[in-house]
């Protein structure tokens, strides 16, 4: 399975170019020109990232990978694992899922800035999805036909210990990035079957739900996230079977 950068993601920076180019050749002014040149700038920071060479391919080998920092051929026997993540919300609104890889020992794939999100090893980024034509649940059927028990679907995962809630934002509800956070935390401590990190899940929410969870404005509503955060609470009790 080879993967393809989306089509269409080259208008907005282009838009961006050409509006800061029309600002520059009819404008007068400092703060037009510092408009034009920012736009300009944007645009052309996003085109030349755009327009790197990019090529990720999943085969029963390994996985091909050519973008700005690995461009080389990764066999299976050089990962220990490959897990498909989706990051913690921001502000409510979902991340685009990423690809990381757990280097077999001896492998170098460059800086493991990440953490596989349920056993803490360092990870490295592979893959950003965001702007991929290709579907996670494609990109996670292809890992798991070719890298076998390698593979790990982290969002499957977190589905089928505690279902993903889906909260109504309202006035004078619980801030979002608070909640976000706790649920995220409960969740994954489910999924990792850790005994200690579903104790320390536990009790972050107690303590959170003690000293009384932060409002705000416009947050999750107070009533759906009391009744999700007991059950999650009522999850991370109970004994794994």
């Amino acid at each position: 399975m080879e993967l393809h950068r989306r089509a269409g993601r080259l208008v907005l920076p282009l838009i961006c170019v050409l509006a800061g180019v029309v600002l520059l050749t009819i404008g007068h002014g400092l703060l037009r020109t510092l408009v034009a040149l920012g736009g300009i700038a944007l645009g052309g920071t996003v085109l030349a990232g755009a327009l790197r060479p990019f090529r990720f391919v999943v085969d029963a080998d390994g996985l091909t990978v050519r973008r700005p920092g690995l461009r080389r051929r990764v066999g299976w026997p050089e990962l220990d694992a490959v897990v498909l993540d989706q990051p913690a919300p921001r502000s409510g609104v979902p991340a685009a899922p990423r690809l990381l890889a757990v280097p077999a020992p001896g492998t170098r794939l460059g800086p493991a800035r990440s953490r596989h999100p349920f056993d803490d090893r360092p990870a490295v980024e592979l893959l950003d999805l965001a702007g991929i034509r290709e579907s996670p649940d494609e990109l996670a059927a292809a890992l798991a036909r070719h890298a076998g028990d390698r593979f790990l679907d982290a969002r499957a995962r977190r589905r089928s210990t505690f279902a993903d809630p889906d909260f109504t934002v309202a006035l004078r509800g619980y801030r979002i990035d608070v909640v976000d956070a706790l649920v995220r935390q409960g969740r994954d401590a489910l999924a990792s079957g850790d005994a200690d990190l579903r104790r320390a899940a536990r009790a972050e929410i107690d303590r959170a739900r003690a000293t009384g969870l932060a409002r705000a404005g416009r947050g999750y509503s107070v009533l759906q996230v009391d009744e999700a955060l007991d059950a999650l609470v009522a999850a991370l009790i109970e004994e794994p079977g």
